[in-house]
């Protein structure tokens, strides 16, 4: 552990990422789709915003908490879903829930991790929310929201921003896929690091556990994008979200959504929330920036309905900076992820510096509370 007491950002664990990581893998969790203009707008968005601080007033118990529904939350982070956890580490999916909900924060899985269901269920106690990619096969896109349902998920979580798989062009050169193909350079890759390799070899060479059956042929050599993408429901429209809405008895919130007219129409066809999310970057090259996004949505939704917030959050300012636009929480991927270099210990650490972060900028921002801040606070 003494090592990761020495970082002090998410950035800390990229650049540890960075390093212990093939180069392929590396660029498979921190690359985006096309010219990556949308990847790099995520972030540079965030920081370009700037606050106006308040003083004298009483923040010596910053409180962190939000509210979403009834529920009050001990804190405003949430992990977004993420397939493909394995690649980073064996057991990934497993580290960063149980990081996350033994500090209340709810874990999303989604359809496409390689943790199952029924094994994500049984391995954590605590918040647990299922992301449903709408299959083309309705009937086994039933089966998914049911077997939610029996394991005890609270929350579904249905993205409607991936119509087809983005053309994420380094994946394509570094040939990426699930199952693992290697090729000489991946050999390579795995010789120069050896630790990486070894866990990878002795957890077993990752699955798609939810769909296991389902994705057809393995054997041409498709792109994790690709290959899931040749499965999505591209003619996925409103009669469709009904159907899915009159499954799911519990709360629905609809992830992928930028256009604030389209926020609107969900909440009236049946969403309890929406989270505002261009897929990290990774779906549509020129996409508007999750977090410009967000003022035109909180607007149309008024103050009552959730919206939750995705894609380019590193640091617990961006936190504040979300909230204060509207935002009820944010979501982290590629953060925990960067973590999960350094197995539960690692998350544990990237959420404790996100957190302390929010806390600490609180404090300076002179805010007693994240509940009472707001759009006066942006320059």
């Amino acid at each position: 552990m003494g090592s990761l007491d020495r970082m002090v950002s998410v950035e800390d664990f990229r650049s540890l990422a960075r390093r212990r990581l093939p180069k392929s893998i590396f660029e498979f969790v921190d690359g985006g789709a096309g010219q990556e203009l949308t990847l790099n707008d995520n972030r540079a968005d965030f920081e370009r915003i700037r606050l106006v601080p308040r003083v004298l007033t009483d923040v010596s118990r910053p409180d962190l908490t939000t509210s979403l529904w009834s529920q009050t939350l001990p804190t405003p982070l949430v992990i977004s879903p993420m397939g493909s956890c394995a690649l980073v580490r064996p057991g990934a999916d497993i580290a960063i829930a149980r990081a996350a909900t033994a500090r209340g924060i709810p874990y999303t899985l989604s359809t496409m991790a390689t943790t199952s269901i029924e094994r994500m269920a049984r391995a954590v106690e605590g918040p647990l929310w299922f992301q449903l990619y709408v299959l083309k096969d309705f009937d086994f896109n039933r089966q998914l929201v049911r077997r939610a349902e029996e394991f005890g998920y609270s929350t579904l979580v249905v993205t409607v921003d991936l119509q087809a798989g983005g053309k994420r062009e380094k994946d394509l050169r570094n040939g990426i896929s699930i199952p693992l193909r290697p090729s000489p350079r991946h050999l390579w890759e795995g010789l120069t690091h050896p630790a990486w390799s070894l866990r990878l070899l002795h957890g077993g060479l990752p699955q798609f556990e939810n769909v296991r059956g389902y994705l057809g042929d393995t054997s041409a050599g498709l792109t994790i994008a690709a290959r899931v993408g040749s499965n999505l429901h591209a003619g996925f429209g409103w009669d469709d979200f009904r159907q899915i809405r009159d499954w799911w008895k519990g709360r629905l919130l609809v992830k992928g959504v930028l256009h604030a007219g389209d926020a609107a129409s969900l909440v009236a066809a049946g969403a309890d929330g929406i989270w505002v999310s261009n897929h990290g970057g990774r779906q549509l090259d020129g996409a508007i920036s999750s977090i410009d996004a967000l003022p035109a949505v909180r607007h149309a939704l008024g103050a009552e309905v959730p919206i939750l917030i995705d894609s380019g959050i590193r640091t617990g300012m961006d936190i504040i900076k979300a909230g204060a636009l509207g935002a009820s929480a944010a979501a982290i991927g590629r953060a925990a992820l960067f973590g999960a270099v350094g197995g539960e210990a690692g998350v544990a650490r990237v959420l404790d510096i996100l957190l302390e972060d929010v806390a600490n900028g609180l404090k300076l921002a002179g805010m007693p509370s994240l509940n009472q801040i707001g759009p006066d606070l942006i320059a």
